[in-house]
């Protein structure tokens, strides 16, 4: 986080947002009111125009710089950090009936949960009312109650643990040309699969007290009594 971001960003809303999640992150696991954290990542559907020379021994992998794009789609995924716990889908948009349809699947994920502290950014099909949009009023109704929203504050995408979940597949799997959504959901769900077997787990280290020590001038800023 450099001096220019935070410039014009950093206020009280900012500052609210961010200790609230910072607190959820420091709380041990509990089956019955777990942790998620989820966001969406789009996907870009890349083809060779020339097809690549094949691999010799001893030699890499050589592509040619002309491609053909075929489209996107979206990865959407959620993980619980402290067990490791996954929930992946790709679907060809991102609208509120998929959103829906995720969220169903996260609530499936973690029977057990009274509520699913449920963290995520502001994205205006973010919220219960797509829910209603996508079943029937008591399904949405019994989904919504599933939940408990809480939202990233506004430039403030590094507090959501998932994206250091998307870093790694960009490095492991999403940093190449892959062409068709088929290819793409195999390889990206396969890789899932095989992290959350692993036990790959986030161990978030940022707090409130680190918080408050890193950014003491915004929160002076804020208010004066901070000094």
């Amino acid at each position: 986080m450099t001096k220019t971001w935070c410039i014009g960003v950093i206020n009280a809303a900012f500052l609210a947002c961010m200790e609230n999640i910072l607190h959820l992150y420091s709380l041990p696991y509990d089956e019955l009111y777990p942790v998620v954290s989820f966001d969406e990542r789009p996907c870009f559907l890349i083809g060779d125009k020339v097809k690549c020379l094949e691999m010799k021994a001893g030699q890499v992998k050589k592509q040619h710089y002309e491609y053909e794009k075929n489209g996107a789609c979206c990865l959407l995924a959620a993980i619980e950090p402290l067990t490791g716990k996954r929930i992946a889908e790709v679907y060809d948009r991102r609208r509120k009936v998929e959103y829906a349809e995720f969220m169903q699947m996260v609530a499936q994920a973690f029977p057990k949960a009274k509520k699913i502290r449920l963290i995520q950014d502001n994205l205006n099909t973010h919220n219960a009312s797509s829910f209603y949009e996508k079943f029937d009023a008591q399904a949405a109704f019994e989904l919504t109650q599933k939940f408990e929203f809480h939202y990233t504050p506004k430039k403030g995408s590094w507090l959501n643990v998932i994206e250091t979940e998307f870093s790694a597949l960009a490095r492991l799997c999403l940093n190449r040309r892959i062409p068709t959504k088929e290819i793409l959901r195999s390889e990206v769900l396969k890789l899932i699969k095989e992290r959350e077997h692993n036990k790959v787990k986030i161990n978030w280290k940022f707090s409130i007290t680190d918080a408050r020590r890193k950014m003491k001038r915004h929160y002076i800023i804020v208010n004066n009594q901070n000094k």
